[in-house]
């Protein structure tokens, strides 16, 4: 993608002013690369432009706050550090700090040596940069309403959640939910461990009949019956697929306003028409 691309994809936005956009982050790929003496040699490639620039694209052309992903996988506490100070210099002060994912056939998630393997300890790292440089960061972390995949139990997961929050940082954003239900059972639960921070909800409009297995086995999260059946119903249709998810994030959208939410956050997932539409008509 180009940065006039780029541009071209965040400006059908601009006109309902975006409180900030969130700016993904992924860890380098690896390949191995056979040796002559029989050995394989790990080479990083990189394959996508860094957050840190397509940020600084975004913030250079729209009046908008972006907020990086800043993330454990693949690197370490230094290059970390290294990143917030571009970050300052570039201005920005709101970051989501995540732990990211395993590597593709990993088992179990394994940092970089000098990196960190949590991100309650990446949230304690980018405090702790404020603190010697006087430049403090707003940081935001995930939360998951059905419990993390890796999680033993959601009793874990919510004290894994709360190492976060005291750790520094200043919000949760969820992971998405299509059972508003589940939201507000999570939400309750924070309140009762003591998290007092803003809990705002995540939402993606279902676009396609594939997404009712992509999205649970990438994401380990539930479908609704009433919506999975509505979906298969008109499989073979993709416009009558398209309108419905549409149809049911908007009343999710607008059921969550009016239990008062401080902001509602929108996966777009490279789709901009399902949420823009869910724009005009929520706000």
């Amino acid at each position: 993608m180009t940065k006039g691309e780029l541009l071209d994809s965040v400006r059908p936005f601009m006109e309902f002013k975006p409180p900030y956009i969130n700016v993904t982050n992924h860890r380098d790929e690896c390949v191995y690369v056979p040796q002559p003496d029989g050995r394989f040699v790990c080479r990083t490639v990189r394959s996508r432009v860094s957050c840190t620039a397509v940020c600084a694209a975004i913030q250079s052309a729209f009046d908008t706050e972006v907020v990086p992903h800043v993330i454990c996988a693949g690197t370490t506490a230094d290059r970390i550090e290294a990143e917030l100070q571009d970050l300052a210099f570039l201005g920005i002060s709101n970051v989501m700090a995540l732990r990211g994912d395993s590597l593709v056939g990993e088992k179990r998630f394994t940092p970089e040596p000098g990196g960190y393997r949590y991100a309650s300890e990446l949230v304690s790292a980018v405090r702790a940069y404020g603190k010697n440089t006087g430049y403090d960061f707003c940081i935001g972390v995930g939360g998951y309403p059905e419990k993390h995949f890796e999680a033993a139990n959601p009793e874990e997961d919510l004290a894994n959640l709360k190492r976060k929050v005291d750790a520094g940082a200043d919000y949760i954003i969820t992971q998405m939910f299509f059972d508003n239900a589940v939201f507000y059972r999570f939400r309750d639960r924070c309140r009762a461990a003591g998290i007092t921070v803003p809990v705002i909800p995540g939402l993606k409009p279902l676009s396609t009949a594939r997404q009712l297995e992509l999205l649970p086995q990438t994401f380990s999260i539930d479908i609704p019956q009433e919506l999975s059946a509505e979906i298969r119903a008109h499989a073979g249709d993709r416009a009558a697929c398209y309108e419905i998810g549409r149809r049911w994030c908007e009343a999710q959208c607008r059921d969550l306003l009016r239990h008062g939410v401080p902001a509602v956050h929108f996966y777009t997932m490279g789709r901009q028409d399902n949420v823009i539409s869910l724009l005009q008509t929520c706000f």
